[in-house]
Formats: C-alpha cells, sequence, structure tokens
C-alpha cells in the first residue's frame, strides 16, 4: 500500500493510500473546523452546518445529493468534532469520480435555503433533547465543559438550544468564509484510488479557491472542578478526568498505554477489581482523548448509588496503586491491544483515509505505521508507573455525575485521596 501526498497552490492537501485488491473506495473531505474553533455565540454552528452541507446545493436538491450516491449501491454521511468536520462517502471503484463531485459540491456549494434551515433547526433541536435525555452521553458533555471551563473547548459540539434557535443564513455563511479556507481542507482517499486521478479531480473542484491564512484558535486550559446533578435515575453515572498529554506531546502514547491497562478492555485492573471481583457496575472503562494542546484521560462507571461512594474510591485506588506496581505484562498486554486494535482498524478503506486526514491534520504529513507501532512499543512498565504518578500527585480533576449522587465524594476529596 502507497500513500501519496500533494498540496495545491492555494494549500488544499490531496492524500491518498492504494489499497490493492479492493473493489471500493472510501473518500471525502475533512476540514480543520470543528467544536473549538467556534466564538461563543457560534456554539453548535460547526454541527449545523455540518447538517446544512446535505440539504441543497446550486445543482441539487437534498433527496438528489442521497440518490447519487445511493443508486450506485453508495454511502454518504459527515460528522463533526471538536477539531474536525468530516464529509465522507464509500463508493464502487468506478464511482469514484461521481464520489468527490457530491462531497465537493456539498462543502463548496451549499445554498443554505431559509426553509431547509427550519427543518433542520428542528431536527438538531431533537438531536440536544434526545442528549439530554441520555446520561451516560450528556455526562460527557459535562465533564468536558468543567475540565475546561469558559472556552471553546468545553462547549458542547451540538451547541445550547438557545443558540441553536437563532442561526441564520448569515451566520452559516460566515462560519464558512472563517474556516473553510484552503489551508483547512483535506481531500483523503483509500481504497481502489488512482492518486493522479484524484488529485486532477481536486484541482479541477478546489483549485479556484483563495487562500484565507491561519486563524487564531484560543488555547486549551484544564482548571478541572465538579458538577452534580442529582436525580432520581436507577443508576449513578460518574466521570471523572484528568489533563492528559495532547497529541503531539512525546507522553501522548505513555497516556494511552497507561489508559488501557487501567480500563481499556476486560483484562484491565478497574474491569477487574470493580466489576469482576466486587461487582459494583456493570460498566466501567478509562480512555483518552487527545487534541492539539491538550487532552483528557476519562474515566466512567455507572452504578447504584449505594455503591456510589465505594466505586470512586476504589478507582482512585487504583490510580494510585498504579503508580507503585503496574507490571510489565500489565504493560505488555496493552500494548498488544493498542496495536491489533489499531491495525485491525485499518483492514478498511474508510478507517484508512480517516486516519490519512488526521495524520496529515496532526503531522503536516503521514507517519508510517511502523513509526507509530515503534512509538507505542517504546512506552514500559517505568513510563506508565511515572505517569500514574504524575497524576496522582497532580492535585487537579474534573469530576461529573448524575442521578442519585447525594452521596458521592467531592472532586476535593476525590483528588486529596489520590495524592495521600
Amino acid at each position: 500500500m502507497t500513500v501519496e501526498l500533494n498540496r495545491l497552490p492555494n494549500g488544499v492537501r490531496v492524500v491518498t493510500e492504494h489499497m490493492p485488491g479492493m473493489q471500493s473506495a472510501s473518500l471525502g473531505v475533512w476540514v480543520t473546523a470543528g467544536g473549538r474553533h467556534e466564538r461563543a455565540e457560534q456554539n453548535g454552528i460547526a454541527h449545523f452546518l455540518e447538517h446544512m452541507a446535505f440539504k441543497g446545493t446550486k445543482t441539487r436538491n437534498a433527496l438528489q445529493i442521497a440518490e447519487s450516491i445511493e443508486d450506485v449501491g453508495g454511502y454518504i454521511n459527515a460528522y463533526t468534532s471538536r477539531e474536525m468536520t468530516s464529509f465522507y462517502a464509500r463508493v464502487l471503484a468506478d464511482d469514484v469520480p461521481l464520489g468527490l463531485d457530491v462531497i465537493s459540491d456539498i462543502v463548496l456549494n451549499p445554498v443554505f435555503d431559509p426553509h431547509e434551515i427550519e427543518v433542520e433547526r428542528h431536527v438538531i433541536l431533537q438531536e440536544i433533547g434526545q442528549a439530554l435525555d441520555t446520561p451516560d452521553d450528556i455526562i460527557f458533555d459535562w465533564l468536558q465543559e468543567t475540565a475546561f471551563p469558559d472556552q471553546a473547548l468545553g462547549r458542547p459540539i451540538l451547541g445550547p438550544s438557545s443558540r441553536v434557535e437563532k442561526f441564520n443564513r448569515d451566520d452559516l455563511a460566515g462560519f464558512v468564509s472563517e474556516r473553510y479556507v484552503p489551508e483547512n481542507l483535506i481531500v483523503a482517499a483509500a481504497g481502489a484510488v488512482d492518486h493522479d486521478a484524484i488529485l486532477a479531480l481536486v484541482e479541477q473542484r478546489f483549485g479556484h479557491l483563495v487562500s484565507g491564512g491561519p486563524r487564531a484558535v484560543e488555547a486549551a486550559r484544564f482548571a478541572g472542578g465538579e458538577r452534580r446533578v442529582d436525580k432520581a435515575l436507577e443508576q449513578a453515572h460518574v466521570a471523572m478526568a484528568f489533563e492528559a498529554p495532547g497529541y503531539r506531546s512525546d507522553d501522548v502514547f505513555v497516556a494511552q498505554v497507561f489508559a488501557t491497562a487501567l480500563g481499556g478492555g476486560m483484562s484491565s485492573r478497574l474491569f477487574q477489581e470493580a466489576r469482576e471481583r466486587r461487582g459494583l457496575c456493570y460498566t466501567i472503562f478509562a480512555q483518552p482523548s487527545a487534541y492539539a494542546d491538550s487532552g483528557l484521560l476519562t474515566i466512567y462507571a455507572g452504578t447504584g448509588a449505594e455503591d456510589l461512594e465505594g466505586l470512586v474510591s476504589l478507582t482512585v485506588d487504583e490510580i494510585r496503586r498504579s503508580a507503585d506496581d503496574l507490571s510489565v505484562a500489565e504493560i505488555d498486554r496493552a500494548r498488544a491491544q493498542m496495536k491489533a486494535g489499531m491495525l485491525m482498524g485499518l483492514e478498511s478503506p474508510a478507517s484508512r483515509a480517516e486516519r490519512l486526514a488526521r495524520q496529515l491534520a496532526i503531522w503536516d504529513r503521514v507517519p508510517p505505521l511502523e513509526e507509530t507501532v515503534e512509538r507505542i512499543d517504546a512506552v514500559t512498565a517505568e513510563h506508565a508507573r511515572d505517569y500514574a504518578a504524575r497524576l496522582a500527585m497532580s492535585g487537579s480533576a474534573a469530576l461529573a455525575l448524575y442521578g442519585p449522587v447525594g452521596g458521592a465524594p467531592s472532586v476535593e476529596e476525590m483528588t486529596g485521596r489520590l495524592a495521600a
């Protein structure tokens, strides 16, 4: 498999990976603009814009967008994250030009019809309502806001209803002109693709765009704190987070290996101790997330009110204990899980295209898989124990609780126990 990369004169990046033997391709446009690139009054607009891209262009209405891809058996979708928005399709090899034409059309030529804005506004408000009614969903928004208060990185991707209710055509067009500039556009494709053919198509559709120059991004400031919502639910939901390295930090793989050993699978410390040995919960896990300049190590569990205090204490104790006795065998297993998960996940064109775009956004190059594997393998038990010790002594954490949580320890009690 061969990765090829070009940059148009205006800054648009084009990256492909040919996968021999494939009959299909995944392709899309990744825009390095997401929730953290919004001003306070724009919160939720990146996600609104993602929805509106499918509601009509200068040459296709909403139904024609869907039919163009589905008539050839393809699939089209999009998502918005805190640092990126993606519009992508999966098609057979012969339909790659069509797929790229449709994707480029919805990115470059949305009409933002006022009627369609109202229709989609209602859809998004329903989506926000659904999230608010899902405890193990909304708690992560609360945790993010607690970790990064009063800044774009902490605001919910969907935005508050009060903002979504007011967005208009000018707001949408304004965000596009600010952020959908050539330097922020990555066209990525993987599978049955020909790089030169895709490059020519991208030049035709994106080559006319005028460079927009860099746009400032508010720096992340982890603060921590607590948000507690006491409500009569069947389960108490608890999510805690510690600041973790950003994806350009030398420690990012240490944090990922540690999180896997702590709570990344059925053999992990938290799963074995909290669920298997003590039966304190059904679900418990730890996961890392990384951003350009910061990150989070998040731990989530759902349990009964009577077990919540014990579960939080156990979780804190396991982190503290990891600083002393995290074993070589545990780290070997965590590294194997990470490598296998990464490599298995890259067996599809969609995963390959996603990786190409994300790596290019982070590094402005696509590191070979071997380089990533080497960085994972370089993490030792000593590195992981040292990382756990730094977490324990950090004195700062974010805590979000939802449900019958009146008896849960405070974030101050949690960090105090951690440092004891």
